[in-house]
C-alpha cells in the first residue's frame, strides 16, 4: 500500500524528528519499501492500494522495551502502605514486594497468566504498541519461570504484536533460599535458564543487581551462562544504591542497563564505551516517589542513547501507557518531546537488539502508527488522550 499526504517522523536525519512535512511511504510484504516527498512516489509502485492520510502524522510503531507484564495477583495493598510511609525496601524485607507476586504467580497456570496479561497488553496496543519486551522473574522456581515465558510467547500468538522475552530468574531470592543466595543461583536460576533456552523461550537474560537482590559475582555467573548460550544480556542496576551492576553490564556488552538512578560518571563512561542503552523508567520513579534522578546531564554529555519504558509491573510501576510514559519522561526526566519519541522508537529498538525497527526508513519492518495530531510534540504533551488513528503491524492495518 501507499500511505500518501502525511507528515512523517522518520526519526533519522538532522531535521527535528527526521520530519518530512509532506510525505508518502510505500509498504510491500511487511517492509517499508520507500519513503519520500508526497509527489515523488516512484512509478514502480503505482497500482498499489493508496490511502490518503489527509495530513496525519506517521511515526514508527511504539516499543515498550522493559516490562513485567506477565504475573499473578496485584499489590494494591502495598501501594496503600507506601502512601502511609513504608519504603519499598521495608515492604520487601517484610515479605511483600516481589515475594508476594511470586506467591500469586506460582498459583497461576499458563492459561491464567495469559488471561490476566491480555487486558494490560490490549491497553498498550490501543496506544500504538507494536513490540514489547516481557520478563520472567516472578516464579523463582524452575516450572513457574518457564510458565511465565510460555505465557509471554502465547501472547504473541493471540495478538498482532511482537514479543521479546527476557529470562529474569535472578530477580529475587525466594523464601526457601533465604540466606542461601549462591545456592539459589546454582540450583534454580542457572538450570532454569538452560531449560528455558532449550525450549526456545529466551531472547535475552536479565538480572537485578542490588543490595536487596543479587551482587556482582552472582549476576556474573548468570551472565557467563548467557554468554555460553549465545544470549544477550541486560540488567536492572543502581535503582536503590550503587552496587556495581552498571560496570558489570558494560563489561558483558549488555543491550541495556535499566533504572540507573545511582549510576556514576565512571559507570556512564563504561556504557558509552560498550554501546549499551540506558533505559529509564519514570513510572517506577513516580510510583515510589523517588528523589534521586538518573544522571541525565552526564548521559547526554557522554552520548549514551536513552530509552523509556513503562516497567509495567504489579508493585513499583503499574503503568500500561507508553504515551503517559513519554509525558513522564518530559516532566520528570527533562526529556524533550523529540527525546521521548526517540526513546520509545529508535532507542527502544536498540535496547532490544532490533535494528530493523524504530525508524520510518526503507528496509525497516513496517510497524507504524498514524496519529491525528498536527505536530509530533503532541504525543508527549497531552495527558490521558490517545490520538491514534491506525496501527500498522508488519504491514497490516490492525
Amino acid at each position: 500500500m501507499i500511505l500518501q499526504n502525511a507528515k512523517i517522523a522518520t526519526m533519522v536525519g538532522a531535521q527535528a524528528y527526521g520530519l518530512i512535512a509532506e510525505g508518502s511511504l510505500v509498504v510491500e510484504d511487511g517492509v517499508i519499501a520507500w519513503v519520500g516527498g508526497r509527489d515523488s512516489v516512484p512509478k514502480d509502485f503505482f497500482g498499489h492500494e493508496t490511502i490518503d492520510l489527509r495530513g496525519a502524522l506517521v511515526t514508527p510503531g511504539l516499543i515498550d522495551c522493559h516490562t513485567h507484564l506477565v504475573h499473578g495477583g496485584h499489590r494494591a495493598i502495598e501501594f496503600e502502605r507506601r502512601l502511609k510511609g513504608a519504603s519499598y525496601e521495608e515492604i520487601a524485607h517484610a515479605g511483600g514486594g516481589i515475594q508476594s507476586t511470586v506467591e500469586a504467580t506460582r498459583k497461576a497456570s499458563v492459561e491464567d497468566l495469559v488471561a490476566t496479561a491480555l487486558p494490560r497488553l490490549d491497553a498498550l496496543i490501543a496506544e500504538g504498541l507494536c513490540t514489547i519486551e516481557i520478563k520472567s522473574g516472578y516464579g523463582l522456581d524452575l516450572e513457574t519461570e518457564l510458565n511465565m515465558l510460555r505465557a509471554a510467547r502465547a501472547l504473541e500468538a493471540q495478538r498482532p504484536v511482537r514479543v521479546k522475552t527476557s529470562f529474569l530468574g535472578a530477580h529475587a531470592v525466594p523464601k526457601d533460599y533465604d540466606g542461601r543466595t549462591d545456592d539459589y543461583i546454582r540450583d534454580i536460576c542457572i538450570p532454569a535458564l538452560h531449560c528455558a533456552h532449550q525450549e526456545g523461550l529466551v531472547d535475552a537474560v536479565d538480572g537485578f543487581c542490588e543490595r536487596i537482590a543479587f551482587d556482582v559475582d552472582q549476576i556474573s555467573r548468570v551472565f557467563e551462562t548467557a554468554r555460553e548460550l549465545n544470549l544477550p544480556v541486560k540488567l536492572h542496576a543502581e535503582q536503590l544504591s550503587n552496587h556495581g551492576g552498571t560496570q558489570l553490564a558494560a563489561r558483558f556488552g549488555a543491550l541495556s542497563v535499566d533504572h540507573i538512578e545511582y549510576t556514576t560518571e565512571e559507570d556512564i563512561r563504561a556504557l558509552a564505551h560498550s554501546g549499551t542503552v540506558a533505559v529509564l523508567l519514570p513510572g517506577a520513579f513516580y510510583t515510589l516517589q523517588e528523589q534521586q534522578k538518573p544522571p541525565l546531564e552526564c548521559l547526554r554529555r557522554l552520548g549514551v542513547p536513552m530509552a523509556l519504558a513503562t516497567d509495567c509491573n504489579p508493585g513499583s510501576s503499574p503503568l500500561t501507557s507508553v504515551l503517559l510514559t513519554m509525558n513522564m519522561g518530559c516532566m520528570l526526566f527533562d526529556f524533550t518531546p523529540e527525546d521521548s519519541l526517540a526513546a520509545v522508537t529508535v532507542n527502544a529498538a536498540r535496547a532490544l537488539g532490533m535494528p530493523n525497527l524504530g525508524t520510518v526508513t526503507a528496509g525497516q519492518r513496517a510497524d507504524l502508527c498514524v496519529w491525528a495530531v498536527d505536530h509530533p510534540a503532541e504525543l508527549s504533551y497531552r495527558i490521558g488522550f490517545n490520538p491514534l488513528i491506525h496501527r500498522i503491524f508488519n504491514g497490516q492495518i490492525t
